[in-house]
Parts: C-alpha cells; sequence; structure tokens
C-alpha cells in the first residue's frame, strides 16, 4: 500500500519535543523522510545551553519504526542556519517537499513590564524563524519551476495560536508574533500559489512543555485506554492532511484544532456600515470632522466604517 507521504521529504521546526515531535512522527508515519529540528535548550524561554539530544531522539524513534530520518541542532531565527536546514533537507533526501514550522519559545509579562529583550527574542524566534525557513523553502520551490520542472510539490504549514485570535494579556509579544505569522502566511500562500506550493496555518490547542501554565487546571488521563483530548497527537493529523496531495486546493487557511475539533477561521470582514459619523462612532462632535467623507457620496452609499477610520478620500 502506497502511503500518502511516501517519496516526499519534510522539514518539522521545534520537533525535538511537544507538538513538533508528534508532527514529525506523523509525517514520517504517513511515509514522509523527515529532518527533524531543534535547538534543544531546556528552558521554554529559550534559556539554557543547546543540545541535539531531543532532536535526535525524535530521529532515533523514526529510523526504528521502519522510516528515514536527520537531527538537525539548529536556531532558525538565524538567517543562515535557515538555509542549512533546507539546504540539509535537499541534500540527504534530494529535495524538499513540506515544511512545518513550529519552533518557538515564550517570554510572557504584562505589556507595561515587558522588556525590549523579552519583546524582541520572541518576536525574532516565531516570526522571523517562520520567515527564515519560508523565504529559503521558496527560493528552492522556485527555482526548481524556473529550471523548468513540471509537478513541483510545496506544502507549508504554520503554527499560529488562539492567542491571536482572542488575546493573551500576559503575552502581548507572543500574540503579536502570532498574528504577523497568520500575515506571512496568507501572502506567501498568494505568492507560491503559481509554483505548485500552498501555505496554511494552524492554531493548536494541545498539552505541550510550552503550554503546561494555561491548561494545569484541565486534568490529564486517568487510566491507560482514556484519550487526552490535549494531547499533541490530535493535532498532528491535520498536518499530515495539510502536507499531502488530498490538500491540494487547501491554500491560505487558518485553522483551529484540539482533540475531536477542527475549524476553519473565516478571514476578516465588515461587520456592519453606516451612513454617518455619529452612526458610526455615536459621536456628534466627529461630524464636523468626517463630514467631507461622506458629503462626497451619494445620499444612499453606504461605507465600510474601515474607511472612516483611515480618513482617507475615495
Amino acid at each position: 500500500m502506497t502511503l500518502p507521504l511516501e517519496g516526499l521529504s519534510a522539514i518539522v521546526t521545534g520537533a525535538g519535543r511537544g507538538l513538533g515531535r508528534a508532527e514529525a512522527l506523523e509525517l514520517a508515519r504517513l511515509g514522509a523522510s523527515v529532518v527533524v529540528n531543534d535547538y534543544g535548550q531546556p528552558g521554554r524561554d529559550g534559556s539554557g545551553e543547546a543540545s541535539a539530544a531531543p532532536a535526535e531522539e525524535v530521529a532515533a524513534e523514526i529510523t526504528a519504526a521502519g522510516g528515514r530520518a536527520v537531527a538537525h541542532l539548529g536556531d532558525v531565527s538565524d538567517f543562515e542556519t535557515a538555509r542549512a536546514l533546507v539546504d540539509l533537507a535537499v541534500a540527504e533526501f534530494g529535495k524538499l517537499d513540506v515544511l512545518v514550522n513550529n519552533a518557538g519559545i515564550l517570554r510572557d509579562r504584562m505589556i507595561f513590564s515587558m522588556s525590549e529583550d523579552e519583546w524582541d527574542s520572541v518576536v525574532r524566534v516565531h516570526l522571523k524563524g517562520h520567515f527564515n525557513t519560508t523565504h529559503f523553502a521558496a527560493v528552492h520551490w522556485r527555482g526548481r519551476a524556473k529550471a523548468g520542472e513540471t509537478g513541483v510539490y510545496g506544502r507549508i504549514v504554520n503554527t499560529s495560536s488562539e492567542a491571536f485570535l482572542a488575546g493573551s494579556a500576559g503575552q502581548p509579544n507572543y500574540a503579536a508574533a502570532k498574528g504577523g505569522i497568520v500575515g506571512l502566511t496568507t501572502s506567501t500562500a498568494l505568492a507560491l500559489a503559481k509554483y505548485g506550493v500552498t501555505a496554511n496555518a494552524i492554531c493548536p490547542r494541545a498539552r505541550t512543555r510550552m503550554t503546561e501554565d494555561v491548561f494545569a487546571g484541565f486534568a490529564e488521563p486517568s487510566g491507560e485506554d482514556e484519550l487526552d483530548p490535549l494531547s499533541p497527537e490530535h493535532v498532528a493529523p491535520l498536518v499530515g492532511y495539510l502536507a499531502s496531495p488530498a490538500a491540494a486546493r487547501v491554500n491560505g487557511q487558518l485553522l483551529v484544532v484540539h482533540g475531536g475539533m477542527v475549524a476553519v477561521v473565516e478571514r476578516p470582514r465588515v461587520a456592519a456600515k453606516f451612513d454617518t459619523a455619529k452612526e458610526a462612532f455615536g459621536y456628534e462632535e466627529l461630524d464636523g470632522l468626517l463630514s467631507p467623507y461622506f458629503a462626497e457620496r451619494p445620499p444612499n452609499e453606504t461605507f465600510a466604517a474601515a474607511e472612516v477610520l483611515g480618513l482617507k478620500k475615495g
């Protein structure tokens, strides 16, 4: 029986533990050869000495199960490290087909207490890390297409978060980075579609080292046969699907996923339209400021409130 990802190669970043590990194992189970990337630092805030052990252990687990895998120790927020990571996939497996961006750190703080370094480090690892690997993967796929190769295959699965969707008071850096990843994903999806590449993002809800505080109050399974609805293994199958040929028409989407549920997040849209500044904002004082933007339009024409906020004519 041919496996869905047989003959394909994949990179999974942050794959030494938690969600990334589950994703790497799932892609390998589906037949992909996997580059297991992890920086291996013991602290979820990115502290401690880097270690190859987490990535090597996952790669060994894949190999022991009959798959193909190679470990990569490296910080994807470094531009040249990301280049080397993509080069490794091509050198080991002949090409790159799937990129799963998962690597990240946490440095939680309220906005009024957050330091510059706490902001920069989280945005750097999450958002810049996603950009770096995506950039070099895109260069690889575009180069193959420009060289005349037909049927170039490319899949990108990025990791956003519900912290971006709903807000997270103690994580302004993390929420902002995760929002940026959604913008990066939709832009990439449009730019690379003509080369046979799709890009999608997931907001996973899973019990990992990164979320131990969030789910501290949620009971874990008490029996061996009881499934944990917050297990990363519930998220990994969606990643496997998005990496597969079956998802060829799924592009530029944001999906929330956890045990037993996948939800497609609707793109931003105009929630309401108004005919007057008073109606839009409830303040008569704004009428004088905004009246030119209303007066230039036919009496019955409505417009998006967002256009008024921009104070831009036309």
